[in-house]
């Protein structure tokens, strides 16, 4: 998508959210050798300021360095979520009983790849005379709230990468489970704390979910919101 759009004038950056940075997502970046710049977040700050709680999200931009599109779920057309569910391949059927279920339930999740796509092109062409461009008022009344319990949430999860990242793993569990606790739909920080525990985000004795579990308390279909186009 980057390759199509760049010689129009989008530049595409793509932001790893990782209190590990460098020495678990490093790797992955040289794998795919990407053409756009690619930068690790250790400290999960753009999340923190664009209201960003799940991945992939995109935000657009404009020249004037001015949000046009708040976060929203954006995938590219040419990715696992573009395919239709009736044409992937079957689930491996020697794989770990969990990441099998993990598997089956992310099939149901909904996701919008050409209609995504087909709004950002139009914005390429078209700039702010795009109709998929807001207007200020609009980016803000679709940006999410921040009222105390997320402030303090995003306080619990600082202080929780604080002590993870200085090697006092078991003191940053608290503060990751009372962020958890303020901001219950901000998936970003279970899945962080998740990982740091269980690899596969599966259930633990240290926290309350997991992926899977939480994922079908909600039901898959609503783990990303719709589009508003």
């Amino acid at each position: 998508m980057r390759e199509e759009l760049h010689p129009k004038g989008l530049e595409v950056v793509t932001v790893a959210l990782d209190v590990l940075g460098l020495a678990k997502t490093r790797k992955y970046i040289d794998a795919a050798n990407q053409t756009h710049p690619s930068l690790i977040d250790q400290a999960h700050r753009l999340d923190h300021l664009l209201g960003v709680v799940n991945v992939p999200s995109g935000v657009w931009i404009d020249e004037q360095g001015v949000v046009v599109r708040p976060p929203e779920p954006a995938f590219p057309e040419l990715s696992i979520a573009a395919i239709p569910v009736d044409r992937l391949p079957p689930v491996p059927e020697g794989i770990d009983r969990y990441l099998r279920d993990v598997v089956v339930e992310s099939r149901k999740i909904r996701s919008e790849p050409h209609r995504y796509v087909a709004a950002l092109r139009d914005w390429v062409e078209n700039g702010s005379r795009s109709r998929f461009a807001l207007a200020p008022q609009e980016v803000i009344d679709r940006s999410r709230p921040r009222p105390p319990r997320v402030a303090l949430a995003a306080a619990h999860f600082e202080m929780g990468q604080h002590l993870q990242r200085a090697g006092f793993a078991e003191d940053a569990i608290p503060h990751f489970r009372e962020a958890h606790r303020a901001q219950p739909d901000n998936w970003i920080y279970k899945r962080q704390a998740w990982s740091l525990v269980r690899r596969d985000q599966g259930p633990t004795d240290v926290y309350d979910g997991d992926w899977l579990g939480d994922v079908r308390k909600i039901g898959a279909e609503n783990y990303y919101p719709p589009l508003e186009m």
